[in-house]
């Protein structure tokens, strides 16, 4: 199968070494010379280190080309979400396209889905998610995806061309719950990695602990839920992959990036010195206030997500949002 992917990030590198192994997959930089280092050292070394990229992998800076290499086979957008957009509207309705962004349009508060609803409607188009560290799947170790579409042959498509010995891939025709799953478990490990960064604090007599860390992602799980339900997602959803799964490994993993933006906040950093201090993006920074405005919207209860914004823009401490949250009244947990 021909596939081109868009977006030589950590994630979109990845997928494009897993996948090259098997079939002609070309890679597309929007740095020319980024595209040009790729192909000359084969190595991504900003965003995979040490990562030696497939023989046969492919790295064009032409949209154009990468366009009309995967036009038949399937076009993969690997950007981040406020790029994905753009990405959309520069690739033929007729082509088969997933995407891999996990968050909301800033602005419109728009799902993956809506949007190409919006730019393709009766494309065949979905989202690739699911627990995925970008290095582990280059270094081909054991993980498991979920691809989520009402377009049945596309998901056949997506597994014949990355389900491998290394990567396991499952299929869903819930695209609202696995979007809102890979959009919440980002501001939720934001939320995880302040606890965790309070937990190291000498100064603070209370620290919470491991128990406060299971309590966030249970109640984290339960927002997350709550949303997806009232945009129309399957409940079962939540339980998945691109739910419980990919929240359970960013909330705790190490190399998990909004997890590591809580950490430094607790530590005392700025938002704008934790994001320097990170070099990529996370998206669970730019997503959390969306999140919430569209809550909000349907009158969908997110204390974890209020708190977790406030923190971000300042507004509120790590040790005040905590205090607050633990405050709450009591009330039944279903």
């Amino acid at each position: 199968m021909k596939i081109a992917i868009f977006g030589a990030g950590a994630w979109g590198t990845a997928l494009a070494c897993s996948a090259a192994v098997r079939h002609e997959v070309l890679l597309w930089a929007r740095d020319p010379r980024q595209a040009q280092t790729l192909a000359r050292d084969r190595e991504n070394a900003r965003y995979l280190p040490g990562v030696r990229l497939p023989d046969g992998l492919g790295v064009t800076d032409s949209h154009a080309e990468a366009a009309t290499h995967g036009a038949q086979g399937l076009v993969v957008v690997a950007t981040p979400m406020s790029a994905l957009r753009e990405s959309l509207q520069r690739v033929a309705p007729q082509t088969p396209l997933l995407w891999l962004c996990k968050g909301l349009e800033a602005g419109t508060g728009a799902l993956g889905h809506e949007i190409a609803l919006q730019l393709r409607p009766g494309g065949s188009c979905g989202v690739l998610s699911g627990p995925s560290f970008a290095l582990e799947v280059a270094q081909g170790r054991p993980t498991a995806v979920v691809v989520a579409s009402t377009d049945g042959a596309l998901c056949e498509r997506a597994v014949q061309a990355f389900h491998s010995e290394g990567l396991r891939v499952y299929t869903c025709a819930d695209p609202t719950g696995v979007e809102v799953g890979g959009a919440v478990k980002n501001v939720m490990a934001i939320a995880a990695g302040l606890l965790d960064g309070l937990a190291q604090r000498a100064d603070l007599p209370q620290a919470p602990g491991l128990n406060a860390r299971a309590a966030l992602i249970t109640r984290g799980l339960a927002e997350m839920t709550r949303l997806g339900v009232a945009l129309g997602a399957r409940p079962e959803t939540f339980m998945g992959l691109s739910g419980l799964g990919d929240l359970v490994l960013t909330a705790t993993g190490a190399l998990s990036r909004n997890r590591r933006v809580g950490l430094l906040l607790a530590e005392g950093r700025t938002l704008a010195q934790a994001l320097q201090s990170l070099g990529h993006v996370a998206e669970g920074v730019y997503t959390a206030a969306t999140v919430l405005e569209r809550a909000h919207a349907l009158g969908v209860e997110m204390p974890i997500t209020a708190a977790v914004v406030q923190v971000l823009r300042g507004g509120l401490s790590p040790e005040q949002a905590m205090s607050r949250l633990m405050a709450r009244e009591a009330r039944p947990e279903a």
